[in-house]
């Protein structure tokens, strides 16, 4: 059963653009479930999750908070928010098991049904093809550091358009590649765990010629689809005069070296120069930055903290992954014993910095010194230790501060004349947090995950009415009101059934 959520009228006048979309974004492996399920087939995250020590928690995604049986519920729950838009991932390996080859309808069938009760509630399906669940097969055969795997992304890409190219617009190739290729092959704290500088930069080009390749079978396949591409990027900060050098070396690894072959079709120079200890890029065929650089519809940016940089903060000797399983070596190659400052700033549950003027100073940055088209923020948001108070309900004042900051930054972003067209909180649900298992949680919605019942916490509350005001309301001293059930409790959604 649904509580009904009260809603406050809409305010005119809003700060933010006309037709500015707020959103909720999620991934498949975090949220879905049902792992083996429909012939879904292995990701190199199923793998990952299911190896001794590498999961905080030995938590994996086998049901997650089982969004592929609670699709109907989480959909409605979103149209209470008032969402205009759901960024959602598929399942490379619920599509084609191996990668490659036989497509399993099953797969296909459960996206059909999301993207209908989306449109049916009037919410806009934003579809991502790569959230980081490359099937284990292909893994096997060499994964992203080999060339051939982006040839079956761009396979797969044109699978999916054919089946639902005619109800979803705006099309996300892939999601934070550099986490794909620096955190899956480079430092080993993300799936597949491999730890190799040299595959790590061979996996980061072959995630971007997959792009490219995807893109041009995206738009092969007619009804002029929206192709964008979503990057985390920084504010990078040298932490003294003494640390620039430092800060141009990880802004090159971190923000440029995606950036640039992006939106520019070549790797900037310097960065090219850090890595010859690393690879000689002979990987890097005639053609490729080319088919890299395919014009964009828009750019999407994930936004979390800044990095505040020091030479001498990090070590190729490693430190302790999530589940301190293993040393894990520096994520960014060749930059040696450079590495991140934690600084003095507030910091969320992860460690991270709350830095909001950050968020201003990327859009910026990338409106005035790239070629871009409009802008998005794909993914921001903060995880903070969250539990049901005495009411029932999930007070999170740490939350929608957060959030009231990034939004506001947003907003400061548009003043200064940055094409920016929408906001996608990170993250819709309570989920699977990668490495660091069920110990983060960054949703808007609280799940217990035992139960999988679901609880809509006041950041959620202030984040739908900041919607319907279309900008960032002022964050309140006490618990959200205005949004709040009608009952006086807190909304919540038992679905049907507990989990497994």
């Amino acid at each position: 059963m649904t509580e009904e959520l009260t809603l406050p009228a809409a305010v005119s006048g809003g700060s933010l653009p006309a037709g500015f979309l707020w959103g909720a974004a999620t991934a498949a492996y975090q949220v879905e479930g049902a792992a083996t399920e429909d012939g879904r087939g292995p990701s190199i995250w199923d793998t990952f999750s299911h190896t001794p020590g590498r999961v905080r928690g030995g938590g994996t995604g086998d049901v997650a908070v089982d969004h592929y049986h609670r699709i109907r519920e989480d959909v409605a729950l979103m149209a209470e928010l008032g969402l205009s838009a759901y960024r959602f991932s598929v399942s490379w390996p619920r599509i084609q098991p191996t990668g490659a080859g036989r497509v399993e309808e099953r797969g296909l069938d459960f996206y059909k049904l999301l993207v209908d009760e989306l449109l049916d509630h009037g919410i806009e399906p934003w579809l991502t093809l790569y959230h980081w669940d490359l099937p284990q097969a292909l893994e096997d055969v060499g994964g992203w550091p080999a060339r051939d795997t982006a040839a079956r992304f761009a396979d797969y890409a044109g699978i999916v358009h054919a089946a639902l190219g005619d109800r979803v617009r705006t099309w996300t190739t892939l999601n934070e590649p550099w986490c794909s290729a620096f955190l899956g092959y480079g430092s080993g704290e993300h799936a597949p765990g491999r730890q190799d500088p040299a595959d790590s930069v061979r996996a980061a080009h072959h995630l971007l010629l997959g792009h490219g390749l995807a893109t041009q079978a995206l738009r092969a396949g007619g009804a002029d689809p929206r192709v964008a591409i979503s990057l985390n990027l920084y504010e990078v900060v040298p932490a003294g005069d003494a640390d620039l050098e430092a800060a141009r070396r990880i802004d090159g690894l971190q923000n440029r070296f995606f950036l640039d072959p992006v939106l520019r079709g070549a790797y900037p120079a310097d960065v090219i120069a850090d890595l010859a200890p690393v690879t000689d890029f002979s990987f890097v065929r005639d053609g490729d930055l080319a088919v890299v650089s395919q014009p964009l519809d828009a750019l999407g940016i994930n936004y979390y903290s800044r990095f505040l940089v020091r030479d001498g903060a990090g070590s190729d000797d490693g430190k302790s992954g999530p589940a301190g399983e293993r040393k894990l070596v520096s994520p960014f190659p060749g930059a040696g014993s450079i590495g991140t400052d934690p600084g003095e700033l507030p910091k969320t549950a992860m460690d991270w910095e709350i830095h909001s003027a950050g968020l201003t100073a990327v859009l910026t940055r990338v409106s005035r010194d790239y070629d871009a088209p409009p802008l998005y923020v794909t993914e921001n948001g903060a995880a903070f230790v969250d539990t049901p108070a005495a009411d029932g309900a999930v007070h999170d004042p740490e939350r929608t501060a957060y959030l009231a900051g990034h939004v506001a930054a947003c907003q400061d972003a548009v003043e200064a004349g940055v094409d920016l067209r929408g906001y996608f909180v990170w993250s819709f649900l309570d989920n699977f947090e990668w490495a660091w298992g069920y110990d983060m949680r960054f949703g808007i919605v609280y799940v217990d995950f035992p139960t999988q019942r679901r609880i809509v916490k006041d950041s959620a509350r202030w984040y739908a009415a900041s919607a319907r005001a279309n900008r960032p309301l002022p964050v309140p001293d006490a618990p959200v009101d205005g949004v709040s059930p009608r009952s006086g409790g807190p909304a919540h959604h038992d679905g049907a059934g507990g989990r497994p």
